[in-house]
C-alpha cells in the first residue's frame, strides 16, 4: 500500500492550499490533485460533500474540512508539532485559525468579487483550473459564467454596499499590524508555524493571488507579503515564543479583530440560526453589520467554544482573553 496522501485542491481556494501548506511543512508524502473534469470521479469517491479539498487517505479513506484534517493528521504525525506548549498559547493559536477561516474569508472573498479587474482574475484562473487545455474562448465563456454566479453569493459571506467599508477597512488595518508583528519573526507565533498561521495564511495568500488586494499588501505591507510566500512551502526556523514576547504586537490584532468583531458576529450568527431567523444585525465597531445566518459557522463557534473549556491554559489565558475582549463570547453558551 502506497503511503501518499492525495490533496484534491485548488490554488483558489484558500482551504486547499491551506491544507498543501501543511502537509509540506510536516514532510508527510502527499499528492496535490486539481480537482477539475478530468479528476472529478475519482474525487468523488472520497468527497462526502462537493466541497474542496478533499484528503484521500493511503488506507483509502476520505478526509474534508480543512481543520478537522490538520487535526487528524497532527494526531497521526505529531512532529514537527503545530501547537506551541505553553496551553494558553496554543489556544490563542486555534483562536487565530478560527478567525482566519471564518472571518479572513470574508476579506478573501469579498475582495476577489467586488471588482471587475479582480473578478476577471479570479474566474479565468478558476476555469483554467476546471477545464484544463480549454481554448482562450471557451476560457472567456466559463469565466463570464463563473463571475455571474459568484457575485450572486457575496452575501454568504456578509459582503454588500452596507457592510463592504468595514470589510476592506478592516482588512488594511489587519494587515498594517501583522506588518508590525511579523518584522522580527518568521511566523505568528515565532520560528515556526502554528495552527493559527495555516488558517490565516490560506485567505491572505488567496486575497494576494487577486490584483486589488494584491497592491494593498505589496504596497503597505512587506513583512506579510514575505510570510504569505514564506508560507508556501513553510519551514522551521526557530522555537515558538511565548506570550510575553508575542502579546506587544498580537494582542492588539486579536482585540481589534477577533474580539471586537469576528466572535460578536459568530455570536449573533448562532443565536439567529437557534431561532430560525432568516437574517441578523449586530453592531460591530458601532456600525450596523447585516446577513443571512451561516449554519457552518454556528458549528464552528461551538467548536472554538469547546477547546476554550477543554483548555488547560488557566487563569492566565483567560486574563488574556478578557483583556482582548474574547472572554466573555467563548464562555456564553
Amino acid at each position: 500500500m502506497s503511503d501518499v496522501y492525495r490533496i484534491f485542491g485548488a490554488e483558489v481556494s484558500p482551504y486547499s492550499v491551506k491544507v498543501r501548506s501543511y502537509f509540506r511543512y510536516k514532510g508527510i508524502p502527499h499528492e496535490w490533485i486539481l480537482r477539475s473534469k478530468e479528476t472529478m470521479e475519482e474525487f468523488q469517491k472520497y468527497a462526502k460533500l462537493p466541497l474542496i479539498p478533499v484528503v484521500a487517505t493511503p488506507e483509502g479513506a476520505g478526509l474534508q474540512d480543512s481543520t478537522p484534517i490538520l487535526e487528524t493528521i497532527e494526531a497521526k504525525f505529531p512532529e514537527p508539532s503545530i501547537h506551541p506548549s505553553d496551553p494558553g498559547v496554543a489556544f490563542l493559536s486555534a483562536l487565530i485559525e478560527e478567525f482566519g477561516d471564518e472571518w479572513g474569508n470574508k476579506w478573501m472573498f469579498h475582495y476577489r468579487w467586488a471588482r471587475e479587474a479582480d473578478q476577471k482574475s479570479a474566474s479565468e484562473r478558476i476555469a483554467g483550473s476546471m477545464s484544463p487545455g480549454a481554448s482562450a474562448d471557451q476560457i472567456t465563456q466559463m469565466a463570464g459564467g463563473i463571475v455571474e454566479r459568484m457575485v450572486g453569493r457575496v452575501w454568504f459571506v456578509g459582503s454588500s454596499t452596507q457592510t463592504a467599508p468595514q470589510i476592506e477597512n478592516g482588512f488594511a488595518e489587519a494587515i498594517a499590524q501583522l506588518d508590525v508583528h511579523l518584522a522580527n519573526r518568521p511566523y505568528l507565533f515565532g520560528g515556526r508555524p502554528a495552527f493559527g498561521d495555516f488558517g490565516l495564511w490560506g485567505q491572505i495568500y488567496n486575497a494576494w493571488t487577486d490584483p486589488t488586494p494584491r497592491g494593498l499588501l505589496e504596497a503597505s505591507a512587506p513583512n506579510v507579503v514575505a510570510w504569505v510566500e514564506r508560507m508556501l512551502d513553510p519551514k522551521a526556523e526557530g522555537e515558538f515564543e511565548g506570550w510575553d514576547a508575542l502579546a506587544a504586537t498580537l494582542e492588539p490584532f486579536i482585540a481589534r479583530h477577533v474580539g471586537e468583531q469576528f466572535l460578536p458576529w459568530s455570536d449573533a450568527n448562532a443565536r439567529t440560526i437557534e431561532a430560525g431567523g432568516e437574517e441578523f444585525s449586530v453592531e460591530l465597531r458601532g456600525k450596523p453589520w447585516t446577513q443571512k445566518p451561516q449554519k457552518y459557522h454556528a458549528r464552528s463557534l461551538a467548536a472554538i467554544r469547546a477547546k476554550h473549556a477543554a483548555s488547560s491554559g488557566g487563569p492566565a489565558l483567560d486574563g488574556i482573553l478578557e483583556k482582548t475582549g474574547c472572554l466573555n463570547w467563548l464562555q456564553q453558551a
